[in-house]
């Protein structure tokens, strides 16, 4: 583990890390089994013909937070965030290989809620499914971390996101700014 050293520095210079082998071959086959049985006509999960999602993924299917939460991944949130962590918002995108959307650079900046109360400093409630969201205060933006989770295999070539090195260091950043030319990296796991 003390190899994350050098994730948790890139993390803090470029906004992003890439950590392979978080899970076993086995537990990656476990969390595709659990995936590939989930029940589809639930109401909360949102089924297409290009894409399948489920928002508060791991309060939908609690038995997939076990295979997710295993002992490797809790060990690097312990290490970069502290021991004082919650999950604010759990999503799982099932996007099938021919399927392809274009998505603006955008910063993901709302949490999900249980309910809406009016709090300053907390704006741009949204309803998503019949789930609240909301943009916390940037100092609160600036504690929160994503974790992606890749079970199909992925690299620079195929990965699911690109990140602008660097963006998460100038705040809240609105899409109608120019970012200028960056270098782009793909982020994949």
């Amino acid at each position: 583990m003390n190899s994350l050293y050098k994730n948790k520095e890139q993390i803090l210079s470029e906004g992003f890390t890439i950590i392979d082998d978080v899970f076993s071959s086995e537990e990656t086959d476990s969390l595709v089994l659990l995936l590939n049985h989930l029940d589809t006509s639930n109401p909360n999960f949102r089924k297409t013909n290009d894409l399948f999602a489920i928002r508060q993924f791991l309060k939908e299917v609690p038995a997939i937070r076990q295979l997710i939460l295993n002992e490797k991944l809790c060990t690097i949130i312990k290490q970069f965030i502290g021991q004082d962590y919650f999950i604010v918002k759990s999503v799982y995108f099932d996007k099938p290989e021919q399927s392809n959307w274009f998505v603006a650079y955008h910063q993901d900046l709302t949490i999900a809620v249980d309910k809406k109360n009016e709090i300053e400093g907390f704006v741009n409630w949204t309803v998503k499914q019949n789930h609240f969201a909301v943009q916390p205060p940037l100092h609160m933006l600036q504690n929160n971390f994503t974790i992606r989770i890749h079970v199909d295999d992925t690299d620079e070539n195929n990965g699911a996101l690109k990140v602008i090195p660097g963006s998460h260091l100038k705040g809240i950043y609105r899409p109608e700014k120019k970012i200028g030319k960056a270098k782009m990296k793909i982020f994949a796991e």
